[in-house]
């Protein structure tokens, strides 16, 4: 429970709010208003009360809690006016609310205050994964490559096919949850050679509009079946794509390994 000065005014702590409308948002959920029908007399005392304290500590005040303090005494000023009636309203006419510009205020930095918690909290959630960082290929890792294919001629592979990639792609699209996994490209991989049973090229592994996400990990997954002497690459020619053999032996499904 929050505690109270002498007066039986709310202490609120000083650095507890970002700004005027924070303060707002706190004054009204501690006073269990509803945001559409604010109390404005109890709200400016309290505000006010807020401006003293901060005066006492001897601390800086915005010039934007000075003015939001302006705007709350103008609006309680305007709900104790007498209101003319010089024409009889009807049903489908309401009075102008003072209120109004201040509420939709409060609803917007409220949209923003849960939008930033959110994203905090993704955040968090994203701090408890560890990503390996980028490391060379031991020089002793066996891959089961053809003589005359190099590191360069891999890399110039999946260049070709991340811009082909790239280029399919619109200009707007959502971001999604990954759908590719390296085991399961390698298991994708391993099925396309027992089904048509010879070699097949690099490219062929997708369709006309292949995404990024896929490229890219089924790159890995070959590169790891490679390393596992699960498949052979070879290129015919530097003008032909790079070739994917199947390795005698080396289909066992169920022992994927990704590691």
């Amino acid at each position: 429970m929050d505690k109270t000065t002498s007066t039986g005014q709310p202490l609120i702590q000083v650095s507890d709010f970002e700004g005027p409308l924070d303060l707002l948002l706190h004054l009204i959920k501690t006073n269990e208003m509803d945001i559409y029908d604010i109390r404005i007399t109890t709200i400016t005392s309290q505000y006010l009360t807020y401006l003293h304290q901060m005066q006492t500590l001897q601390l800086d005040v915005a010039g934007e809690y000075f003015v939001m303090a302006a705007n709350l005494m103008a609006i309680k000023a305007k709900l104790l006016l007498p209101k003319p009636q010089t024409v009889e309203l009807t049903d489908d006419d309401e009075p102008d609310d003072p209120r109004t510009d201040l509420v939709t205020q409060l609803v917007e930095y409220q949209r923003y205050q849960r939008a930033a918690a959110e994203l905090k909290d993704r955040a968090l959630l994203r701090q408890q994964h560890f990503t390996r960082p980028a490391m060379p290929v031991p020089a002793e890792t066996p891959l089961t490559v053809a003589p005359g294919v190099t590191v360069l001629d891999l890399q110039a592979t999946l260049v070709r096919l991340a811009h082909r990639a790239t280029v399919a792609q619109p200009v707007t699209q959502h971001v999604a949850t990954e759908h590719f996994t390296i085991k399961d490209q390698m298991r994708t991989v391993l099925r396309r050679l027992d089904r048509l049973r010879h070699p097949i090229a690099f490219d062929r592994l997708f369709g006309r509009t292949p995404v990024l996400d896929e490229v890219v990990t089924t790159f890995l997954a070959v590169l790891e079946l490679a390393r596992q002497r699960r498949i052979a690459l070879h290129q015919p020619s530097r003008l032909l794509p790079l070739e994917i053999n199947a390795v005698k032996g080396g289909h066992d499904h169920d022992a994927i390994s990704a590691d």
